[in-house]
């Protein structure tokens, strides 16, 4: 996370947290709501980012999906 920019990890998040399909249960949340609780994940490391250098794009993934 320290590798990446302020102004690249907010937009990371935000593009994630407003994806199409991406569920976040019954309750609604509001986008700060679920950009913070994204920020939390990635600082306990439960969610991280990876770079795939043959597309050069970031994503965010599960440590656990990431490990299986």
């Amino acid at each position: 996370m320290n590798d990446v920019s302020r102004d690249a990890l907010e937009g990371l998040i935000e593009e994630f947290v407003t994806r199409e399909g991406t569920d976040y249960g019954a309750e609604e949340t509001t986008l700060d709501e679920r950009k913070s609780a994204l920020r939390r994940k990635l600082e306990r490391k439960e969610v991280l980012i990876v770079f795939d250098p043959a597309t050069e794009t970031c994503n965010l993934i599960a440590r656990e999906d990431l490990e299986r």
